[in-house]
């Protein structure tokens, strides 16, 4: 995420319900953010952690989307929240990525997974024979071949269907797929919640290599935000438990904001198409502005292979080809040709700099189909590590197949918009937004519209186990996962 936030960020998680279960429900959760402020931070993990991140997703194959394996390793999404599963219910501490499909958590035994970690928590491995609710899904079962894809001729029936997913880093999780009771959050009023019961299939982690294994900022699993049929999303989607939406809202000023599930009334939003058959949530690209005038980049740049932007909120960074980062950066140093740059950790162009840098520096606009546009401004892409010292976000896209020809955006650019995911039409849309404020959801079954207020974690106040209220007047209320 943005190095410049402060603090850790929280985000608010609401489910709009539907379904028999409860109809037109929503749900919340809060998601702490990894990183502190960026000044004293070291640079070099901040660019690691992108570049780990975006090799692996690079590394996305049809062989990995059959096991769900878009999975993000615990070292590259920066945010998490809790999520209570089984019956009686445990909390895990899970990483939240809009990147990837699958949830899955380490499991009791499991090889190389991680037992401590820095971030302070506690860790959890889950038990399938402690739930009474938990079943264990085999290789004959529907839910194994349709959602999964499990169809290799190992799997037979009464074998456990497994899974095993490889990152671009040589990463890896595998174990076996189960079924049991998940515990939400539903939305009852403005910032009310009651409790609400779901039942999902999720991977149980038996065996990590590489950084998943050996991570210090360890947490207990991950769970994706993807489209695809494994993802917690799609599976509520699909009983008709929720919409098949989402909106974030990252507060890049203060830390904090909301992520939302299903159907957010206000603010309104723009939209474009979400390119077809993509692995991850990807827009099509037209051209980039510095000041308002368009840079000049070949046109097959943004055409090549119809690939598009990648929208990451998992990714701290904005990452370009090295034809679009080279012209940018020259239009946009161009408006101090006296300012002399100078190289920090190896990986950011930073410079001495007194004055007010809205004042000296032009903004970066993206514009994308639909009249879609995405504005980074000065204080957005230049963070100060020290004093008066200034650094600049925009990095030339490197490593990985194609890593040359990839647009990908992250939390640079989508801090303070609220980011809004329609599944059901196929469209992604955001406006600039303050997420230090509320947003209002719509209960479909009753038509009601509530307001989800966004928090920092250091104000919640744990009243259960998973779930942090908050309420307008004192604090907090709600968190999923």
């Amino acid at each position: 995420m943005d190095p410049r936030r402060n603090g850790y960020l929280i985000i608010l998680l609401l489910v709009l319900l539907g379904g028999d279960m409860v109809k037109g429900g929503n749900v919340v959760l809060n998601v702490e953010h990894k990183y502190g402020g960026v000044r004293g931070h070291n640079l070099r993990e901040l660019k690691a952690h992108d570049v780990r991140r975006h090799g692996r997703m690079l590394a996305a194959s049809a062989a990995d989307f059959q096991l769900g394996g878009n999975g993000s390793p615990t070292g590259a999404a920066l945010y998490f929240t809790k999520v209570a599963i089984g019956t009686p219910s445990k909390d895990y501490h899970v990483q939240v990525d809009t990147g990837s499909d699958l949830l899955w958590v380490n499991c009791e035994g499991c090889n190389r997974c991680p037992t401590k970690s820095k971030l302070g928590i506690e860790m959890m491995q889950y038990n399938l024979q402690a739930s009474t609710s938990g079943k264990s899904i085999t290789c004959e079962q529907d839910v194994c071949t349709a959602m999964f894809d499990a169809t290799s001729s190992d799997c037979k029936v009464g074998k456990p269907c497994e899974y095993m997913v490889t990152y671009g880093d040589g990463s890896t999780t595998g174990g076996y797929f189960v079924k049991d009771n998940i515990y939400l959050d539903q939305v009852s009023g403005d910032y009310k919640t009651s409790p609400l019961q779901g039942n999902i299939a999720f991977g149980c982690s038996s065996k990590q290599s590489g950084d998943l294994g050996t991570s210090t900022n360890a947490v207990d699993g991950i769970i994706g935000f993807g489209a695809a049929n494994m993802s917690v999303i799609s599976q509520l989607a699909a009983a008709g438990t929720v919409r098949k939406m989402f909106a974030h809202c990252l507060d890049g000023v203060g830390g904090g904001g909301i992520f939302a599930i299903g159907q957010v009334v206000e603010p309104k939003v723009n939209s474009a198409p979400l390119l077809a058959n993509r692995a991850h949530y990807t827009v099509t690209l037209k051209d980039i502005e510095v000041g308002g005038e368009v840079v000049n980049i070949p046109t097959s740049i943004f055409e090549w292979k119809s690939k598009g932007a990648i929208i990451d909120s998992g990714t701290t960074l904005v990452y370009l080809p090295s034809k679009a980062y080279n012209a940018m950066m020259n239009k946009l140093m161009a408006k101090q040709p006296e300012l002399k740059t100078h190289s920090r950790d190896g990986d950011f162009d930073c410079f001495m700099y007194r004055g007010n840098v809205d004042d000296g520096f032009p903004p970066v606009t993206f514009q994308f189909t639909g009249n879609l546009s995405l504005t980074a401004y000065p204080h957005d892409y230049l963070f100060e590590v020290r004093d008066n010292e200034w650094c600049i976000g925009w990095q030339e896209a490197t490593g990985g197949k194609d890593g040359d020809e990839i647009f990908l955006l992250g939390d640079l650019l989508l801090s303070n918009k609220l980011v809004l995911y329609d599944l059901e039409k196929k469209t992604i849309g955001w406006t600039q937004y303050d997420c230090s404020s509320n947003i209002k959801v719509k209960d479909e079954t009753t038509g009601n519209v509530y307001t989800v207020g966004a928090h920092k974690i250091s104000s919640a106040s744990t009243t259960r186990a998973f779930t942090f209220f908050f309420s307008l007047i004192s604090f907090l209320c709600f968190l999923l996962n």
